[in-house]
């Protein structure tokens, strides 16, 4: 089994990224602390069609019986469980990706505000220098965006954006996913075989 994850998923556009990830870490034996903001819950329901439910514990059973996952590989919790794993840093996972990210909570994250179970996860990973993953979608960057991720590039966060590239001549909008999703895995370490990597005999 590989280390654990904290996934959040907050409301910026491109839920799928954030659900096609959560997906692929639990078939990779990742143990998944999932955190979802309200408007994540809407964003997934109006991109991808799919009503989770609000309540943590609901939405919990519902996945775990949904991708037939033990109980200890997917957690859910609610944005105020401040007794919560991932709000400690003597608990929490050494990985946190946040995607997609939006740019209310990436500026909440920059500037230390911890209002909510996201934002104070994400601080923990950086204050215990962990590895903090953030996946913009948004267009075009204001300066302040920019800034933002400039800061949080500085403190040791990767700004991973969601901006798939097009050298391996993508079909379908799965291969768009897939290309992003294999960045990430990359990051955290992790063994994947969705994309193929640049100059690969593949790709030659």
């Amino acid at each position: 089994m590989n280390p654990a994850i904290t996934l959040a998923i907050t409301g910026a556009s491109g839920a799928i990224y954030g659900v096609r990830l959560m997906e692929e870490l639990l078939r990779a034996q990742c143990p998944v602390h999932l955190l979802l903001s309200s408007a994540a819950q809407v964003v997934i329901e109006t991109e991808l069609e799919l009503s989770w439910p609000a309540e943590a514990k609901a939405c919990e059973e519902f996945l775990h019986a949904y991708y037939q996952c033990d109980s200890d590989m997917l957690r859910v919790y609610a944005k105020n469980d401040w007794f919560s794993p991932v709000a400690s840093g003597s608990a929490a996972p050494k990985n946190m990706v946040i995607c997609p990210c939006s740019m209310g909570t990436l500026a909440a994250i920059t500037h230390g505000m911890s209002d909510n179970l996201i934002e104070r996860a994400a601080d923990v990973i950086l204050k215990e220098r962990g590895n903090l993953i953030l996946v913009p979608r948004e267009t075009p960057y204001s300066a302040i965006h920019l800034e933002n991720m400039l800061k949080l590039t500085q403190l040791g966060a990767t700004i991973l954006p969601a901006s798939p590239g097009f050298y391996h001549k993508p079909k379908a909008i799965d291969d768009l996913v897939n290309f992003l999703l294999a960045r990430i895995l990359d990051h955290l370490n992790l063994q994947q075989s969705l994309s193929p990597r640049w100059a690969t005999e593949s790709e030659k």
